[in-house]
């Protein structure tokens, strides 16, 4: 019995089901907000050290209401359905407390990283979605731009080179931010994955051992 499962049994009542439906949907009511409404709204909501230490605690949770996309309204009803489609199937898979507990590490992750460095968004909450999906589906096929059939686990393998590149163009505190921002993904996959690296390189290592 792993730690999950032990925390599941014992805590397992205490969760919100359907939490990607109320995430992206926040995530609509604010983007119409900004559309239609205040368009200053998101300065409201994000997650910054000085907001936070002038007592607008609420940013602790409205932070995850901003949307990422700032693109057209196409490019953020793409977004938002892809985050609820992957979001759904990752709670399908996992359940509402162990999805809750992806989710909630992420944001704990994000604030840890807002009061390090000064700030903090849901970049890579949303990119640690992708790759949590492309690691449990890595052969679904998706449509891209509803045309073309592509495995999910090259938008996985796409999205882990963005962040990786973006990680290294960063500063020091820019990287700190990224690591710790993706606290759920390491907290859920980092052991399997190291496991895996370790593998592979005790494999590789007989290999060259046993060359002729």
């Amino acid at each position: 019995m792993n730690w999950l499962t032990k925390l599941e049994r014992k805590y397992g009542r205490w969760c919100i089901p359907n939490l990607i439906a109320i995430l992206v949907g926040g995530q609509i009511v604010v983007y119409a907000v900004e559309l239609f409404v205040n368009r200053y709204i998101t300065y409201f909501l994000t997650l910054t050290r000085p907001a936070l230490f002038a007592g607008e605690v609420w940013r602790l949770v409205t932070f995850l209401f901003v949307p990422f996309s700032s693109g057209g309204i196409l490019s953020f009803a793409l977004g938002a359905y892809f985050t609820w489609f992957i979001g759904s199937a990752l709670e399908a898979v996992w359940g509402d407390f162990r999805f809750n507990l992806y989710i909630l590490a992420g944001m704990l992750g994000a604030v840890l990283a807002c009061l390090a460095t000064g700030w903090a968004d849901t970049y890579c909450l949303s990119l640690s979605l992708l790759l949590a999906f492309a690691l449990l589906y890595p052969e679904m096929q998706v449509l891209l731009f509803y045309i073309i059939p592509i495995k999910v686990k090259y938008f996985g393998i796409f999205a882990a080179a963005i962040w990786v590149l973006s990680f290294f163009g960063t500063s020091w505190a820019g990287r700190l931010n990224y690591l710790l921002s993706m606290a759920g993904f390491f907290l859920f996959f980092g052991p399997v994955l190291w496991s895996n690296i370790r593998a592979w390189y005790r494999r590789e290592q007989w290999r060259r051992r046993n060359r002729r």
